[in-house]
């Protein structure tokens, strides 16, 4: 008997399946059934003076491993918006630079992108310290900024708008669930010694002390450094119920969970700097850990699914993981057109103000930046499984990112 040959249907679901399965996000085998829209060229955009987006991202460096899922996302958000005509008729064009995950690197990316590229907005997941680094330009240049990174807090310009989440949001699930859920008293803190590691920090420790519990320890490496043999022995000699950490982008994270497992050591984990796919190339050295995040795979809501969809019919088998470093970028780039629109023009005083106005319903849901120049997120507390996707055991509806900028 012959064996029927496979439907053009069902190959593209099995090799959805293969790719997401590979991916590590269970979730995503919901979209077998759905798969076979093709995701527009990027080529229906009218021929005219294209609107320029510049992207600082830190291709090299510490921010290196989870770069390419924010290059991605970029690439998705353009395509869509050029296959839909483009913002007020004009293509979008993207520019992307490396500013190697620091300091010197952002500013000389964007320098890159004001004077050579002539951007019209930057549209940015970077460090901390390159944000930093990066503002000056952006002040003296008077472009739009959105900033698409998760941080410590507390920056603010009159030209930069921030769509990831801040401490306020993001530490309260994680510590508030080891002190219930798992009886944890005593804490140790780890850190990357720069602005966010020491500013996510400072939140844990006030979240710990109101929860009722105390910390035992707490010590930073510096954002380059691979080490952590010194800050595990006294983690071991302190004997904490719990660990903590707020280190830079991806590989620190790789290098101190490695260690951790080498040493032995196995305790509850709070992670406040990790990403999903950073937890998938960790192996089963991230399971167990708990995140805090306002984008996981595993949301299941119509925009989510489709988003995800248009993602792997996108970049195939190349495709990286989505996270929550590289869908806040995605809608950042919807955001700026939804706000060229409502202004009219690329005037870059009228785009900033109507960055306050506009929103948009993408996969976290909702977002929109008129929250002291933030935005108010849905948190998803989380707990990595074996396979590096992301279980979601608990969702916290629009959470306020408090006063960020009481001036500005």
């Amino acid at each position: 008997m012959k064996t029927p040959r496979p439907s053009r249907r069902t190959a593209i679901a099995f090799a959805a399946a293969a790719v997401l399965a590979a991916a590590g996000t269970l979730v995503w085998l919901n979209l077998i059934d759905k798969v076979g829209e093709k995701t527009p060229a990027a080529t229906s955009a009218v021929a005219a003076t294209p609107i320029r987006i510049g992207v600082a991202v830190g291709l090299s460096g510490a921010n290196s491993v989870v770069a390419p899922t924010v290059v991605q996302s970029s690439r998705l958000a353009v395509d869509e918006i050029n296959a839909a005509g483009g913002i007020l008729g004009r293509p979008v064009q993207l520019e992307i630079v490396d500013d190697a995950s620091g300091a010197a690197g952002a500013q000389k990316a964007l320098d890159t992108l004001v004077l050579e590229h002539k951007v019209d907005a930057v549209i940015a997941m970077q460090t901390s310290a390159a944000r930093n680094a990066a503002l000056p330009v952006i002040s003296r240049a008077k472009l739009p900024y959105i900033y698409t990174s998760f941080y410590e807090g507390r920056s603010c310009s009159p030209w930069m708008l921030v769509n990831g989440w801040v401490p306020e949001q993001q530490v309260a699930p994680v510590v508030d669930y080891l002190v219930k859920e798992r009886s944890a008293r005593t804490f140790f803190l780890v850190g990357s010694d720069y602005a966010f590691g020491r500013g996510m920090l400072e939140f844990a420790k006030a979240a710990i002390v109101k929860a009722g519990a105390q910390v035992v320890g707490e010590e930073y490496l510096p954002t380059d450094g691979t080490d952590w043999s010194a800050v595990i022995a006294k983690l071991r000699s302190a004997k904490p119920d719990a660990l903590i950490s707020a280190t830079a982008g991806g590989a620190p994270n790789v290098s101190l969970a490695r260690q951790l497992r080498s040493a032995g050591l196995k305790l509850p984990y709070g992670n406040l700097a990790i990403d999903e796919s950073t937890a998938k190339s960790m192996g089963d050295m991230a399971t167990g850990m708990l995140v805090s995040a306002s984008y996981l795979t595993g949301i299941e809501t119509p925009e989510n699914v489709a988003f995800l969809k248009r993602m792997l019919i996108r970049f195939g088998a190349d495709l990286k993981a989505p996270n929550e470093l590289s869908v806040p970028q995605y809608e950042a780039f919807h955001l700026y057109k939804a706000a060229v629109e409502k202004a009219g023009s690329t005037d870059a005083g009228a785009v900033m103000k109507a960055l306050g106005e506009v929103s948009f319903a993408g996969p976290r849901g909702m977002v929109r930046m008129n929250s002291s120049r933030h935005t108010a997120l849905s948190m998803r507390l989380g707990k990595v499984r074996s396979d590096g996707s992301i279980a979601i055991l608990q969702t916290f509806v629009d959470v306020d990112p408090g006063n960020q900028c009481p001036v500005n």
